[in-house]
């Protein structure tokens, strides 16, 4: 076992230069997937990160305090319109150190339609079904067996009492003590994200981790590539510090995400004759409503999500209406104070209320309806990525079917009130008058109706037509040797499940083919 090489470009006095077999940019759930296999491989894997490095130790559930340094732009990252806000993690384990831990496989509808209409192979369920299986274990992904909190419970209680579809949300955790900060990194290491499994495993195998490091190009020459260059940021991961970081690789992955990865490629000038490369990026845009309940549902406890339904998932067929799948999040103070669009004492009331509120998320799948070919990444003024992404009649009338249901939902489970999440919207006491406002009443365009998403996925599709794709079904860029994207911006349209199961097991499939093909022996992948 290696010693752990852990570098902090904040601290940095000078600049530096690193050789490797791969240099991985970002180290989320693909980039830390793909250097634990790589370095057990043998091969020398530097994995590059804008964040900072934080542990277990570190993360004392204070919300301020983890939006500033686990998320993107303090967990204000927006679509171009500042209509939609993106929830991304920025920090050594990416996403999956604040995500809420649901851990749902790829539908196999979904896997159908990207082969059907993408040129996608070998990624249908069948091929699949192994890779989801090994990465389950690895993650110890299960069923949530312990009874759900309150929040949860609400769910699946009107569920039942409409007739309507719901289960147990599978998490990735071991030995979870079920306190509910999942948001803002686990305090116990129970959550099973990259930081506490694949990143120290790539390092026990001589992988280094270089954080607080800005990408900002790869560099080539004659169609392949030869180095990343890289600004190293401040202790905030906000600011270059001047010291500048060069990875020379014979092979570049990049996982940054659906929008920075894109920009990094964007910012390198390479090739893309067919104009694919950020093009096709999609969200599962979320609204969202809640319900106050007589009993005190304290929804900031517990795990955050354990019950979902798929009762309008495919309520149209896999390219037909907005189907969205119905989750629960979780509520605490100042995101809860952020999120409803309220003022004085009707915002004031609905706090007191929070120990009595309960919420519901709807999750719409895009990306496969004709009438929108998604948004698409652009560069800034100053090189920065930013999404563009604009709605229309097919989202807007899928949001209104998601707080139709939702508010029914909520009544049914016992609410006295319901409060869907818009700027136009206020508290109804019953079903008849919640319906009225809104199909009458609430505009369902971003920015009245709020909309969020945490999942960025596509523009960087995959297809083994180069017209269709920027890389092939096995991440490996068309035009440039030598480099490969390993992450969710692979995917030609969003997934309609929580998707970082799904971009552990490509990427476990596509890494394990790469490290074989770069150390000349077969690779396992534990």
């Amino acid at each position: 076992m290696a010693e752990r090489i852990h570098i902090d470009a904040a601290r940095l006095e000078k600049d530096e230069s690193f050789a490797a077999d791969v240099a991985i940019v970002g180290s989320g759930a693909g980039g830390a997937v793909a250097a634990e296999i790589l370095a057990r491989a043998g091969l020398q894997v530097v994995l590059i990160e804008a964040g900072g490095y934080h542990t277990a130790k570190d993360f004392n559930g204070r919300e301020g305090e983890a939006f500033r340094t686990l998320y993107w732009d303090a967990a204000s990252r927006k679509t171009k319109d500042k209509a939609i806000t993106l929830l991304q993690g920025r920090t050594v384990g990416g996403s999956t150190v604040v995500n809420w831990t649901a851990s749902f496989r790829t539908p196999p509808e979904t896997l159908a339609h990207w082969a059907e209409a993408f040129a996608v192979k070998e990624t249908d369920a069948e091929h699949m079904a192994p890779w989801f299986e090994m990465v389950e274990r690895r993650l110890s992904v299960a069923p949530w067996d312990v009874p759900p909190n309150a929040n949860n419970a609400a769910l699946g209680r009107g569920c039942e009492r409409l007739g309507w579809h719901h289960g147990v949300v599978p998490r990735n955790v071991r030995d979870c003590w079920d306190l509910g900060y999942c948001g803002y990194g686990c305090p116990t290491n129970a959550k099973q994200s990259m930081l506490v499994t694949t990143i120290p495993a790539a390092l026990d195998h001589g992988a280094i981790l270089i954080s607080h490091a800005r990408a900002m190009t790869v560099e080539t020459e004659r169609d392949r590539v030869t180095h990343v260059e890289c600004l190293a940021l401040d202790s905030e991961s906000l600011h270059p510090t001047g010291r500048k970081i060069r990875v020379h690789a014979s092979h570049v992955i990049v996982a940054g995400g659906g929008i920075n990865g894109p920009g990094l490629l964007l910012r390198s000038r390479l090739p893309d004759p067919h104009r694919r490369l950020g093009k096709r990026t999609f969200l599962h845009p979320v609204n969202a409503l809640a319900g106050e309940l007589p009993e005190k549902v304290l929804p900031f406890e517990g795990a955050p999500q354990s019950i979902y339904s798929d009762a309008f998932l495919w309520r149209d067929g896999v390219a037909g209406k907005a189907g969205y799948k119905l989750e629960v999040p979780p509520l605490f103070p100042v995101q809860a104070a952020i999120a409803i669009p309220l003022f004085g004492d009707i915002h004031a009331a609905g706090m007191a209320a929070l120990p009595h509120t309960h919420a519901i998320l709807a999750l719409m799948r895009d990306g496969f309806h004709p009438s929108f070919s998604g948004g698409r990444v652009l560069l800034q003024s100053d090189e920065s990525p930013v999404l563009d992404y604009q709605t229309n009649a097919f989202h807007w009338e899928g949001f209104q079917h998601a707080y139709l249901s939702m508010a029914e939902l909520s009544f049914a489970a016992g609410a006295k009130s319901v409060f869907p999440v818009h700027r136009e919207a206020r508290p109804y006491e019953s079903w008849r008058e919640a319906k009225r406002a809104i199909k009458e009443g609430l505009s369902m365009k971003p920015p009245r109706a709020l909309v969020f998403s945490a999942h960025i996925m596509g523009g960087c599709a995959m297809s083994e037509d180069a017209r269709l794709g920027v890389v092939d079904s096995f991440g490996r860029h068309h035009q440039i040797e030598g480099l490969s994207v390993f992450d969710g911006s692979l995917f030609p349209t969003s997934l309609g499940v929580n998707p970082q199961i799904s971009i552990y097991a490509l990427v476990a499939r596509n890494a394990v083919r790469l490290a074989e093909a770069l150390a000349g022996h077969p690779v396992g992948f534990a």
